[in-house]
């Protein structure tokens, strides 16, 4: 998809994009934005359009990846904005992937076709990205935060190299898990069901590596930054 800029109305990248949905809503916008472009949206919600207009863009292009412009941010807007996509894993998609799961195993699906393996592969994972989310909310970001601040704080270069360790083999195991289904069902099952546990799974894999390459590429070098300069 094109790249949009701030005069784009929004409304067009919805339809074109619908799965920026929960991107937007982490801004504090929702759906009925009439006709207005991106800048008037922001303007309206007093919110950084350059800010927006990168995550945005970011998310909808896979080779588009501005890190000088995202470098040029400070520390703590982008830590609100992964802070709200952490609660946004915790509280929507990983119960959404959760419910959906439960509701497929109890549809009467054939006990050959490898669903329950599946699910204790999920609940594993689901395990790790909610342990990382706690690690970043708890410990993470507010290390981080009074780093920037210029507060005494120490982070080991082992803790974050564990860090982008860790949410990477997230993203691995999603798409493993997203495989499985595609190559490894068998028997009867419930398809709808199926479809809506695929896609849920579709969708927090993209949105995790959308969301690790903000993580990754720009907060873990800011923070090494930080803390070079407080040994300095």
């Amino acid at each position: 998809m094109a790249l949009i800029s701030n005069e784009t109305p929004l409304n067009e990248l919805i339809i074109n994009e619908p799965t920026v949905i929960p991107v937007i809503n982490r801004f504090g916008i929702r759906l009925g934005i009439g006709d207005d472009t991106v800048a008037t949206v922001c303007e309206n919600k007093n919110l950084d359009c350059e800010f927006l207009l990168v995550i945005l863009n970011t998310f909808i292009n896979e080779g588009y990846f501005p890190e000088h412009t995202l470098r040029g941010f400070k520390a703590g807007e982008i830590i609100d904005y992964l802070t709200k996509t952490d609660r946004y894993y915790r509280q929507f998609q990983l119960p959404n992937i959760h419910r959906h799961f439960q509701l497929l195993l109890g549809a009467g699906s054939d006990t050959n076709n490898n669903l329950g393996l599946m699910y204790r592969f999920y609940q594993g994972l689901e395990h790790e990205l909610l342990n990382l989310i706690n690690h970043d909310l708890k410990e993470w970001f507010p290390a981080v935060i009074a780093l920037e601040q210029g507060k005494e704080t120490e982070i080991p270069t082992s803790e974050l190299d564990e860090l982008e360790k860790t949410s990477l083999q997230i993203e691995e195991k999603l798409s493993d898990l997203r495989n499985m289904f595609i190559k490894h069902l068998t028997g009867d099952y419930d398809l709808n069901l199926c479809y809506a546990v695929i896609t849920a799974i579709f969708a927090l894999e993209k949105d995790l590596r959308q969301n690790n390459r903000i993580r990754n590429r720009i907060l873990l070098p800011i923070n090494r930054e930080l803390l070079d300069k407080k040994r300095s």
